[in-house]
């Protein structure tokens, strides 16, 4: 690990001034991605500005939804009494995400803007467009088992990690952020992650110095239908293979208003609005999940070594509105040995 400069931030503004100031400067809040990264010699700011102490941890009704805090910790998040009752999707996304021990310490700001788990991003003797624009992409043509099916370009094939966003993107959270010179701005969250063009270094579309205060949850009537499954390797840490968020409002047996986001299979939490248009308004059936599934994979366009991951969403998608129609559950994650 390189030496840095370590700043207590007291105060949003001084925080904001401070990274601003510093292109080389990072905030700090439970840094359980960030830490690893410069351990690893991937990332390495020149500062890092701790906003821990911050104010920014609370969570709150506001009219018809709910706002959560950035600086709150993912537990603290997941297991709220209005997020378990009122979005428990978002509870069970972030519940199948990392470990105990990591959610106690990552933050919700953090979470959505944690980086890349692709192996040549994190290898600094490997080729990787995200940690040195212009070196190449060496998943491209190289392992690129786990990686994006969807949304991809020739500069970049990783996928974005966050269970969490998954959730917020079906959700239709909106992101709230604050710059310098008190400067304001909410990003939709479908808007907050880049697909990654010919820039993957950029992850998402924060100016340097913004900061997060906190993400809007609008009102919505998904609760009794909602469902997070996660397919993955082994059953605790370890990230997505496939993810899909699914949450299902009902007039009778017919679909009033449907909700899908994937994870796992492109560079930012992926909107299945292809299977949302196709189900409005249809019957809530296994016939038209799967007709709905066919629809949004027809875009996919599979690497060589992860060609599975078509049939896995597919199942996955259906899986996930078979989950939404029963009610959804807590604990219920998928591991597979596919591929």
């Amino acid at each position: 690990m390189r030496a840095f400069k370590f700043s207590k931030a007291a105060d949003a503004g001084n925080a904001i001034t401070l990274v601003s100031a510093n292109t080389g400067a990072r905030f700090l809040g439970g840094g359980t991605n960030l830490v690893d990264l410069m351990k690893e010699d991937v990332m390495h700011p020149t500062e890092l500005v701790d906003i821990t102490r911050l104010k920014y941890a609370d969570i709150k009704k506001t009219g018809g939804g709910v706002q959560i805090g950035s600086t709150a910790t993912n537990s603290y998040t997941a297991n709220h009494e209005t997020i378990r009752q009122e979005y428990p999707l978002l509870s069970m996304a972030i519940l199948a995400g990392a470990s105990a021990q990591i959610r106690n310490m990552a933050t919700n700001g953090g979470n959505i803007n944690q980086r890349t788990r692709c192996s040549y991003f994190y290898d600094v003797d490997m080729p990787c467009n995200k940690r040195e624009p212009g070196s190449g992409c060496g998943a491209l043509r190289g392992i690129n088992r786990n990686h994006a099916i969807l949304g991809w370009s020739e500069k970049c094939v990783a996928v974005f990690p966050s269970d969490m966003a998954v959730a917020l993107t079906a959700l239709g959270a909106v992101v709230n952020v604050e710059g310098a010179q008190q400067t304001k701005r909410s990003i939709p969250i479908g808007d907050y992650h880049r697909l990654p063009g010919d820039n993957p270094e950029k992850d998402n579309t924060l100016k340097q110095g913004e900061f997060i205060t906190s993400i809007e949850l609008p009102e919505n009537d998904l609760a009794d239908h909602s469902y997070y499954l996660k397919i993955r390797e082994r059953s605790s840490y370890a990230f997505a293979l496939v993810s899909v968020a699914a949450a299902l409002s009902l007039n009778g047996s017919r679909i009033s208003h449907v909700r899908i986001a994937m994870g796992g299979v492109a560079h930012k939490p992926w909107r299945a609005s292809l299977a949302e248009k196709w189900l409005a308004g249809k019957d809530a059936t296994e016939e038209n999940f799967k007709a709905a599934a066919e629809a949004e994979l027809k875009q996919a366009r599979p690497l060589e070594h992860n060609k599975f991951k078509i049939a896995l969403a597919k199942k996955a998608i259906i899986r996930a509105l078979q989950g939404a129609m029963a009610g959804g559950a807590y604990g219920l994650h998928d591991k597979t040995d596919q591929g």
